[in-house]
């Protein structure tokens, strides 16, 4: 489809960073910070989505849902606290699932991904 466009293809691992289509934009695997506190994870994945909606002009405004993988759900408030600061009472619909990831990073790896959805208008 020629309104489909896509960015960042990892054609190892058959994935895309962001796709557009239509007036939506998704936006899989943000990551940040990996190795480092809980804390900074969440606040380095929302770089990355914040990065990566730069590109097409867009903010973490935009961003209508989200959906958030924690190592540990314990670590929820955690995530609540980031989210607070960084969306500023403008939140996405969230869910959050607990998985443990099969990152190279092991156990002391990866504690979070998001996956999100914005809208563009």
């Amino acid at each position: 489809m020629a309104g489909i466009k896509r960015y960042h293809v990892n054609e190892e691992n058959a994935w895309s960073e962001m796709v557009e289509a239509g007036d939506f934009v998704f936006l899989g695997f943000c990551v940040g910070n990996v190795g480092e506190s809980v804390e900074a994870q969440v606040h380095g994945a929302l770089d990355d989505m914040e990065r990566r909606l730069g590109e097409i002009g867009l903010t973490l405004e935009s961003v209508v849902k989200v959906d958030v993988l924690l190592r540990d759900p314990w670590n929820l408030p955690i995530l609540e606290k980031v989210f607070r600061e960084r969306f500023a009472g403008k939140y996405p619909a969230r869910k959050t699932i607990q998985t443990d990831f099969a990152h190279c990073g092991g156990p002391d790896g990866l504690h979070v991904q998001i996956d999100a959805i914005a809208y563009k208008k």
